[in-house]
């Protein structure tokens, strides 16, 4: 039997029992979950095996990086620009980073790369892993790049090259990378274990990824190539950019941990995800990180139609976050990011809860599975 650790609150025991079953149906292998209902963490659990080949069970501090998850920390550093009136979303980005102004890009908003709109889902031509890992030679390139699709005419995931888009707009604002100004201005205050570029000395609490093999039979191959192939748009925007990241096990280094891809390389652990999450929809601890009335704006749905990147599905974007439609089923007005595997946060303000779910055994899908969705539902069913 899996060892499951951690607390509930009195009333949410079944949430551990969610958890617990995750683990007796085969879908997981090691994982935590965390919870916060009007600004109190009700749920904290972890459990599983944090690393098959040496046995290690997670800890209580385990950390792994969370993939797409990220992005909502990065729309989060965006939206609090644009509470304070620093950053105009409706303002050209070229305003704040005039370079990006060439090969016809003058005009457009900065809500356009919160939103997925831009065009920018990745970058012709090849590019170093390292110069990938640099910052200035990706941003250089995305200035100069022109856009794949007619800015504004569709949507269309830009599944890492989002990450440095706004990142270089928050940077140009506030004179600060963005993993610093996530760490100086929503981090610190909360309290949270959350890293875009980690530091060494938290290395040794990563948990590392248990990747998805790749298919051996030929069909399943085939269909893959059909979906994902590196002529599809979905695999130009995964590898982006350039192809530095087309093998997913490279997230599993200390190189890329270090680095600062605010689109994908987050490192955090559940709780301080669920209660990132919870501070934007009440206060926790006397903290209320964004406003009701810029929550209300970053979680309008600005996007419609199929994502022209992911497959034509109806995934849609609000300023950065996403918010519920016909694959995203989670209650009207939440908002939130699924990470590339599984990974979760989301927010519901109606219910003031914050969720975080973090695990290390990669599943296929982009917006969630039903690990996260049983462990949500369990919530629910307590309050």
């Amino acid at each position: 039997m899996t060892h499951i650790d951690g607390y509930t609150a009195p009333g949410f025991e079944n949430v551990r029992d969610a958890f617990a079953a995750n683990f007796a149906n085969g879908s997981e292998v090691g994982a935590a979950f965390s919870a916060y209902h009007r600004g109190v963490k009700v749920v904290d659990l972890w459990g599983g095996v944090a690393d098959p080949e040496t046995g290690a069970l997670w800890q209580e501090n385990s950390m792994i990086l969370v993939f797409s998850t990220t992005k909502g920390a990065t729309a989060l550093c965006a939206n609090l620009l644009a509470e304070r009136g620093e950053l105009d979303v409706n303002a050209p980005v070229a305003k704040y980073w005039p370079e990006f102004g060439a090969a016809g890009k003058q005009d457009i908003p900065v809500s356009y790369l919160l939103s997925h709109q831009s065009g920018l889902a990745w970058i012709d031509g090849s590019m170093s892993f390292e110069d990938a890992l640099a910052w200035d030679p990706v941003v250089e390139r995305l200035a100069a790049e022109s856009p794949k699709w007619e800015p504004g005419s569709a949507q269309g995931y830009h599944a890492v090259t989002y990450g440095w888009l706004v990142g270089e707009v928050v940077k140009r604002i506030s004179g600060k990378s963005l993993g610093t100004f996530f760490h100086d201005e929503v981090s610190a205050p909360l309290g949270l274990h959350w890293y875009i570029g980690l530091p060494e000395a938290h290395d040794h609490r990563v948990v590392p990824l248990i990747v998805i093999e790749a298919p051996t039979d030929e069909a399943v191959k085939a269909m893959m190539e059909q979906f994902t192939g590196p002529e599809t748009n979905l695999g130009k925007a995964l590898s982006a950019p350039g192809g530095a990241f087309s093998d997913v096990t490279v997230f599993n280094s200390r190189a890329v941990r270090a680095a600062e891809i605010p689109a994908a390389n987050g490192i955090a652990d559940a709780r301080s995800i669920a209660r990132m999450y919870a501070s934007m929809v009440g206060e926790v601890d006397g903290i209320r990180i964004l406003g009701p009335d810029q929550v209300k704006q970053a979680s309008t749905q600005l996007t419609s139609g199929p994502n022209i990147v992911l497959m034509d599905m109806d995934v849609q974007f609000g300023l950065g976050f996403m918010v519920p439609s016909s694959i995203i089923t989670n209650r009207p007005r939440s908002f939130g990011h699924y990470g590339a595997g599984g990974s979760m946060g989301w927010a519901d303000p109606d219910a003031e809860i914050g969720f975080g779910y973090v695990m290390n055994r990669m599943d296929i899908g982009m917006a969630g599975d039903t690990r996260s969705a049983s462990l949500m539902s369990a919530v629910y069913d307590s309050i």
